[in-house]
């Protein structure tokens, strides 16, 4: 095998078998004669050993059963982008239709061609494509220079996720030929970055970029889309990042990011893109994060930190202290939060407590979990967190006269809304808190009282039911009680707090809690 071949395959990237590996080393194994290609799987589990034979070290590897030697006809070194999309996209024709006749003029002869329809009914399908998705389909390279902006000049939008690129460069070679391309995924490609300054305005049209699962580094990262000017969407999933700089010319119209499962980030690292002047999303799922602070922000102030995020997502984490959301309460245009599977929001019985508390703690939030924030829902954790920690309030010094309030620092830390919540709803009443259990509300249980309106002859009944049981359920229990079909009850109740006034309970799958429906309270069934 030629030194010229050898150093060509190095670091390329292949397939066997349909795995991929990298190429990282080509020479002669004694004893055995004949060429050999050292490849490091991408999965481990797929290998022999280290890159060693017979104490002889060829290759190294991450992992000690990470490399294989393959012999040369075995591995596919994959294909250009353009022969890609020809199989991927072009319609076969006929034996008949690639023998057809044509006669063509050129110059001012006369030329019989054969399958001169065919050519350009494949030349009218590709230059028609403007999404292209060759997820998988081993592309390498990007082929004959200029062959890509011939054929498929009006491409708009490429999948090249888990193909055979190797580098960067070979990527920018295909996407410099898409003039128009908006959104580009080279996802689970083993790429090689430059090391050096990228050449700016390279992909001018890019407004989506994703990179999940390349290896990039932040410092890469940087140097990639200084060549994006209007990159609007950045995703970096499961690359270990660490941000390590503030970008400052750089990312300054991306509108949302995407960290996701990059364990090595913490609330320090986010100080360092907290001033992206649009970023409106930030996607921080399984990073481990379990902390915010915005320093520059006291109790009841906005921090100049993410001056436009509206949506922040923090799913799969390690949120324990109220004080996150505290904190959250600080972002001046958070309006949407997505915090499922934390310890403190765990889908368990103190999940919709857990919701209420976070929808008192930030006042202009209007979606969590994806799920709309109603008036009536929001009103009603407001309440309820006044009248929970109202005790707590009384003792700290708070007073129903403002002017008399002195309430201590630890305790507007804590609960920096509950003076705006006294201010709105007016301070909780002694009656109010003596009742009262802080942070058990989902387990208290209601004496109700039963009766039917329309039905005078039917007795009273007294029940003892969950808060947190569901309308549905609710009506499950009456109709197996009643022997009436459950599409047939309607349900509401009155309060001796509230003398003369019927609520409707018309969504069945909100609790009863949900109502404010309190020990007492007299539920009204009609059919």
């Amino acid at each position: 095998m030629s030194d010229t071949l050898t150093a060509d395959v190095i670091g390329r990237r292949v397939e066997v078998n349909g795995e991929h590996a990298t190429v990282r080393f080509a020479g002669v194994v004694p004893p055995v004669a004949g060429p050999w290609f050292g490849v490091e799987w991408d999965n481990p589990e797929r290998g022999k050993h280290d890159g060693s034979h017979e104490g002889t070290v060829y290759f190294k590897c991450r992992h000690p059963t990470g490399g294989s030697f393959i012999r040369p006809n075995k591995v596919n070194f994959g294909t250009d982008f353009l022969t890609a999309i020809k199989n991927r996209y072009v319609l076969e024709d006929g034996p008949e239709e690639d023998r057809k006749e044509q006669i063509v003029t050129i110059g001012n002869k006369p030329v019989e061609t054969i399958g001169f329809d065919s050519i350009m009914k494949q030349q009218s399908q590709l230059s028609k494509l403007q999404e292209v998705s060759l997820r998988n389909c081993a592309v390498s390279c990007a082929g004959e220079k200029g062959g890509v902006a011939e054929a498929c000049p009006n491409i708009r939008k490429v999948d090249l996720s888990k193909n055979l690129l190797s580098s960067w460069d070979e990527v920018i070679h295909i996407a410099d030929q898409l003039r128009h391309l908006e959104v580009l995924n080279v996802s689970e490609n083993k790429l090689k970055f430059p090391s050096g300054s990228v050449l700016t305005g390279t992909l001018s049209a890019l407004k989506v970029l994703v990179l999940n699962q390349t290896g990039i580094t932040w410092a890469e990262v940087l140097r990639c889309v200084a060549g994006c000017p209007g990159l609007e969407e950045l995703y970096l999933e499961s690359n270990n990042i660490f941000i390590s700089e503030r970008p400052t010319d750089v990312l300054q119209t991306v509108k949302l990011l995407d960290l996701s499962s990059n364990q090595l980030i913490d609330e320090n690292q986010l100080y360092l893109i907290a001033h992206l002047p649009r970023l409106e999303q930030l996607i921080l799922s399984d990073t481990g994060i379990s902390s915010l602070h915005f320093p520059d922000a006291g109790i009841g102030c906005k921090t100049s930190m993410f001056p436009s995020l509206k949506y922040l997502v923090v799913n799969d984490n390690q949120i324990s202290q109220w004080s996150f959301f505290n904190e959250l309460e600080k972002l001046p245009s958070l309006r949407a939060l997505s915090c499922l599977r934390n310890p403190l929001t765990k889908e368990d019985k103190e999940a919709e407590t857990a919701r209420l508390l976070i929808i008192a703690s930030i006042g202009r939030l209007k979606t969590l979990n994806k799920c709309e924030i109603l008036p009536e829902e929001r009103r009603r954790a407001e309440l309820d967190y006044r009248k929970a920690f109202g005790n707590e309030w009384k003792q700290a010094g708070g007073h129903k006269d403002p002017e008399k309030n002195r309430l201590s620092e630890e305790f507007l830390t804590a609960h920096p809304r509950y003076q705006f919540l006294c201010l709105k709803y007016g301070a909780p009443e002694d009656w109010e808190l003596k009742t009262q259990q802080p942070l058990m509300l989902k387990n208290q249980l209601l004496t109700l009282k039963i009766k039917y309106p329309h039905q005078l002859d039917q007795k009273v009944l007294e029940k003892q039911l969950p808060g947190s049981m569901t309308i549905q359920k609710v009506k499950g229990l009456l109709s197996r009680l009643l022997k009436v079909p459950v599409s047939d009850l309607l349900l509401s109740y009155e309060s001796p707090k509230k003398p003369g006034r019927e609520i409707e309970l018309e969504n069945d799958l909100k609790s009863l809690q949900f109502y404010s429906v309190e020990n007492g309270d007299c539920l009204l069934v009609r059919w």
